[in-house]
């Protein structure tokens, strides 16, 4: 599998694109909110040929959801998320104007919720959900066994962890779904973080201050 990484909108946002040889693509958090950023994921696509079969959310804060509507609208996909987001989903566009974000396209709903265990199937590919909640209620990791890589959303940074001051999080939860989740995985995993650069579980595990 082959994974592109864009930075979006004000909160720095990582929105991924995941495919394999047969050109069938994964969308994960999409934060375009600008015109230009919805054209860069765009024109990315139009040019190396992919398409695009499934949305996911790994949750659904804000930055993570601004462009849902408009990937659902320009590729036909349907929407994959926790079904313990749906509070944010539904509460979104009051979210987005508190931030001052006055063009914010109201995310559909999903039409499949996922869970633990469960598999996203693409192209010739896997990715299992991993539920981890404390920085959001019904925030999911997708993990390539095959590929050795995790998409963390914002449970685990390079040297950082997700907050836990907004509605829904908890600090004890979120250490917990680290712990017993995540650090439990191959030290070689690379981390691929929904915002900053990426990392690894076992650099994670030598070095991040709050998983001591």
């Amino acid at each position: 599998m082959k994974v592109k990484q864009f930075t979006f909108n004000p909160f720095q946002e990582n929105t991924f694109l995941i495919w394999d040889e047969t050109k069938e693509c994964l969308i994960i958090d999409p934060g375009c909110y600008e015109k230009n950023e919805k054209e860069i994921l765009k024109n990315f696509i139009e040019e190396n040929r992919l398409k695009p079969v499934k949305l996911i959310n790994t949750h659904c804060h804000i930055d993570h959801i601004f462009g849902n509507k408009f990937s659902i609208e320009s590729w036909n996909i349907d929407l994959y998320m926790n079904k313990l987001d749906l509070i944010l989903l539904k509460d979104s566009e009051n979210i987005a104007s508190a931030y001052g974000f006055k063009h914010y396209e109201p995310s559909p709903n999903p039409k499949h919720l996922i869970d633990e265990g469960d598999q996203i199937e693409f192209g010739n590919s896997i990715l299992d959900i991993i539920f981890t909640p404390g920085h959001a209620p019904g925030h999911i990791c997708l993990l390539s066994k095959l590929d050795n890589f995790i998409i963390s959303g914002d449970v685990l940074f390079n040297g950082s962890i997700g907050r836990t001051d907004l509605p829904g999080g908890d600090f004890d939860t979120l250490i917990q779904s680290i712990q017993n989740k995540l650090m439990s995985l191959d030290e070689e995993t690379i981390v691929y973080c929904g915002h900053g650069p990426s990392t690894t579980i076992g650099k994670e595990k030598q070095s991040n201050p709050f998983l001591r």
